[in-house]
This record gives C-alpha cells, sequence and structure tokens, in this order.
C-alpha cells in the first residue's frame, strides 16, 4: 500500500492564547515562553521520526513551533493556504469564548449548518476550505514524501480534519484541540482516503506542565 504518514500540529502558545483574545490569520504573533517550551517539547518527544518535509502555514508561530526541525536540515514550505482562518474585525480584540456575544453567535451558526457566513470581513469555514484543498492537493501530489509534519492553527486544523474525514464542517467543533497537540493521519494513496490515527494527543508537553 502506497501511503503518506501526515503529523498535523497546532503552534505553541502565544501570548494571545493565554490571553483568550481572537488571533486568526491578521495577527502575526510570535510564541511567547511556554510556547516555545512546548515547541521543544514536542521536538524531544518526536525528533526521531524521520520526516521528509515540513509544511507551515507563513505566519511565524508555525514556523516557530517547528524550528528545532528545521535546524536538523530538514526541508520545509510555507503554504498560505494552511493559515489560520480570518476572523476580520474580530482579530485582536474579542474574547474567544462563548462569553462574548458576537463569537458565541457566529459558532452557533457554523454549528447549526451556515458555514458559508463569515465574521465582518473575515472568512467563512468554507471559503478556508477553498484554500486548504490545493495546499492539501499540492502536500499529498510529492510523492515518496513521508512522514510529513504540518504546523497550523486551532480553527484551521478543525476545518482541515472535518474535510479530510468527510464529515460535516457543521460538526468541526468535535475535533478538539490545544496548543500544541498532535493529531496523526494516514492516507492511502490508492484509495485516497484518510485514517485518524491519534487524535489532540499532548502527552509530550507533560514535561512543561510546571510552566503552567
Amino acid at each position: 500500500m502506497a501511503r503518506k504518514d501526515l503529523y498535523i500540529i497546532r503552534h505553541g502558545e502565544t501570548d494571545y492564547n493565554r490571553r483568550g483574545i481572537v488571533q486568526g490569520s491578521g495577527v502575526d504573533a510570535p510564541l511567547n515562553e511556554m510556547g516555545r517550551a512546548q515547541a521543544e517539547a514536542f521536538f524531544q518527544a518526536y525528533q526521531h521520526v524521520p520526516f521528509a518535509k515540513i509544511y507551515t502555514s507563513t505566519l511565524i508561530r508555525t514556523f516557530q513551533t517547528v524550528e528545532p526541525f528545521v535546524e536538523l536540515d530538514i526541508p520545509y514550505e510555507k503554504l498560505a493556504g494552511l493559515n489560520e482562518i480570518s476572523w476580520g474585525v474580530m482579530e485582536g480584540k474579542i474574547p474567544n469564548t462563548l462569553d462574548d456575544e458576537y463569537y458565541r453567535t457566529l459558532i452557533e451558526n457554523w454549528s447549526a449548518g451556515n458555514t458559508a457566513m463569515p465574521p465582518e470581513q473575515g472568512e467563512s469555514p468554507e471559503q478556508v476550505v477553498a484554500r486548504q484543498r490545493p495546499a492539501m492537493a499540492h502536500i499529498l501530489a510529492q510523492t515518496g514524501e513521508s512522514p510529513v509534519l504540518i504546523a497550523m492553527h486551532g480553527r484551521a486544523m478543525r476545518i482541515l480534519l472535518s474535510w479530510l474525514l468527510g464529515k460535516p464542517l457543521a460538526r468541526m467543533d468535535t475535533f478538539e484541540h490545544s496548543n500544541l497537540c498532535l493529531y496523526k493521519l494516514t492516507y492511502d494513496e490508492d484509495t485516497t482516503q484518510f485514517t485518524l490515527d491519534v487524535v489532540n494527543d499532548t502527552s509530550h508537553l507533560l514535561a512543561v506542565s510546571s510552566y503552567h
């Protein structure tokens, strides 16, 4: 069976994450001290994996998350298709909790199936899918390139996992995530189907829990 193993991680913590503020693709925040510790912990746990290639979004927080692997001279590529959703007017301002009425209304609409609804001046989940598809097609077209490490963002990851695994976008919030969690998928090149092997794994972060 021709297969490709995909290790998909969310970036490490930023100060926006810590404060619970919407980040999105328009806020290019770096990792904070905790985020860098998480990146190092993930590297310590997975440096033995012979990654053939690394893919990140164009935002610095994803590149910083995989930088220890890049320093091993593993080739990498930045793809804008992997960027976080654009939250539009919410970015850098609004708490990303259901206590915020604007945020809650948006999430409720998406959960009800209205996944074409964007935040004001932002992107809808369906628009994110439209740019993720060519990015993933590019990654999957690199035959023999396995395993690969993909560093991306929370909401974009939920959207990606939904359509890769054939789930409706309205159910994307069933894919839980936290900073530097790991999802592992296997892609069968013969059937073009994905299998979900590892879900929201953060066991590699036990070493940095003392930072909290």
